[in-house]
């Protein structure tokens, strides 16, 4: 049997001021799947995609990614290789003079050699919709650009495991339709937290409703979004396309 791209098990996390932000979260997601995380900000969204790819340390045997444990120094050395995050600002992963340095920045760093790297730039770019934009400056991109290239940087360095943290935050209507159509074509494994349920319903079949650190529900997206009652019960509203 395949094993699944993600597993969480009693996932626990407590910040160093005692705040708990997670506490026996567990759920399982298949290889290709696209699945939504929502909840009511401060719900716990963050702090899990912090543990998955090992920017937080925690207890070892709660969280596994492609077989790899985030919590285990030598598994988290490979995760970089697996999993990719894509931050709510891209201002926080763009750092480069020129599009191209950044994207390029992973691949280097992992032992590409630099023409490796330059194809995997072309390819990044071109997956994301920015053909050519390699030479442009980072800070002069428009929202949607930004969003694009943060996107880019990830993607080239062929995750298995994509997490994605808000990817609509502060996008047009037109980067917003961009950014949708660009996540539904790529491959591999998404996991997507947003407060965008209608993204959601365009992108996820399987939603998983997150709230105070507890996972509330777990099931077919347009069942969970067009419940009122658990909506209301973990501060969020059904999304009008599903109101009767």
């Amino acid at each position: 049997m395949t094993q699944p791209a993600l597993r969480v098990s009693s996932l626990a996390h407590r910040y160093s001021d005692g705040r708990v932000a997670l506490e026996g979260v567990s759920f399982a997601v298949e290889p290709g799947e696209c699945v939504a995380i929502v909840g009511p900000n401060g719900a716990g969204k963050t702090t899990l995609f912090m543990r998955l790819c090992g920017v937080l340390s925690g207890a070892p045997g709660q969280a596994s990614v492609c077989g790899l444990d985030p919590a285990v120094a030598a598994s988290r050395k490979k995760l970089p290789h697996v999993v990719g995050v894509v931050f709510q600002n891209p201002d926080d992963q763009l750092f480069s003079p020129t599009v191209e340095e950044d994207v390029a920045f992973g691949p280097l760093n992992t032992g590409a050699t630099v023409e490796e790297a330059k194809a995997r730039v072309v390819e990044a770019l071109n997956c994301v919709g920015l053909p050519g934009a390699g030479d442009r400056v980072p800070f002069q991109l428009s929202g949607g650009e930004k969003r694009r290239a943060a996107l880019a940087g990830v993607l080239a360095m062929h995750p298995a495991v994509l997490l994605l943290d808000e990817p609509s935050m502060f996008l047009d209507p037109r980067g917003r339709r961009e950014l949708i159509a660009t996540v539904r074509a790529l491959p591999g494994t998404k996991l997507i937290a947003t407060h965008d349920l209608d993204l959601v319903l365009d992108l996820c079949p399987r939603t998983l409703v997150l709230d105070a650190g507890h996972l509330a529900a777990d099931g077919p997206t347009e069942k969970l979004l067009a419940d009122i009652e658990l909506m209301e019960r973990h501060g969020l509203e059904v999304p009008y396309r599903l109101r009767g």
